[in-house]
């Protein structure tokens, strides 16, 4: 943990050196809510009010597609520059890299949410949820997070050069857009509310939303968490066998 530590200290300084990476995990979800609240929303949806706590939840978990995506290329970047061999030769824990990345990846999409949870509350936004509702609603935030940030870990190690990692991330990223992030399934037509409706996002949209307004949420939170668990491992266990390989000369 002291070596994960180092190493996070390490990625937020990168971040502070480029802040970018939080511009763009701002920007297109707020973008995609103003287009679907003002443009889209409005004429779909008599009750402004009702269309932007509706769709609010799915802002949020798109927040964190755009903001994990950044991990893909970043982790590329350092197997192509040669750092890691200067790691591999330096006394500490190769998972500490790794695990170090991640961290500052959930911490980075935290600070994301916050934002645009703030965003959403001067566009009107009021949220029913309980002390318990928002503490679901931050604990399957950092769960997602986590989970998407292993994932996206694993695809940046896994592409052959930082091209093909810029866009790896592209399933994380485009898969809040296909879900019930902005529309119910149920108005889908049959073969795309299947795969909506069966997708991890989905359940972790639903479960954010049951969350903040206190509706009832049935058995999404179950599903959800199993999915997270399912991909973090998996993203785990990928990046650390991609890890292993020699770095990819410039």
């Amino acid at each position: 943990m002291r070596d994960a530590l180092t190493m996070l200290r390490r990625d937020l300084r990168h971040l502070r050196r480029n802040p970018s990476t939080v511009f763009v995990a701002l920007v297109v979800p707020i973008i995609m809510m103003l287009l679907f609240v003002y443009v889209f929303g409005g004429p779909a949806a008599v009750d402004h009010g009702r269309y932007l706590d509706y769709v609010v939840p799915g802002v949020l978990v798109m927040s964190i597609g755009y903001s994990v995506g950044q991990t893909a290329l970043a982790v590329s970047a350092d197997m192509s520059e040669g750092i890691i061999n200067r790691f591999r030769a330096m006394g500490i824990s190769r998972a500490a890299v790794l695990t170090g990345r991640v961290l500052g990846t959930v911490l980075r999409t935290l600070v994301c949410v916050a934002i645009i949870t703030g965003l959403t509350v001067l566009m009107g936004y009021r949220p029913h949820a309980t002390a318990a509702g928002w503490l679901t609603a931050a604990a399957f935030v950092t769960l997602a997070a986590f989970a998407a940030a292993w994932l996206t870990t694993a695809l940046g190690l896994s592409a052959k050069t930082l091209v093909g990692a810029s866009y790896a991330a592209f399933p994380v990223t485009f898969l809040p857009v296909v879900s019930s992030a902005f529309s119910p399934t149920s108005a889908m037509p049959a073969g795309v509310r299947a795969f909506t409706q069966h997708q991890p996002y989905t359940s972790v949209i639903e479960t954010l939303r049951a969350a903040l307004t206190g509706a009832p949420a049935g058995h999404a939170p179950w599903i959800a968490a199993a999915w997270c668990v399912a991909v973090a491992l998996a993203g785990y266990l990928w990046s650390r066998a991609r890890f292993t390989r020699p770095p990819r000369p410039r």
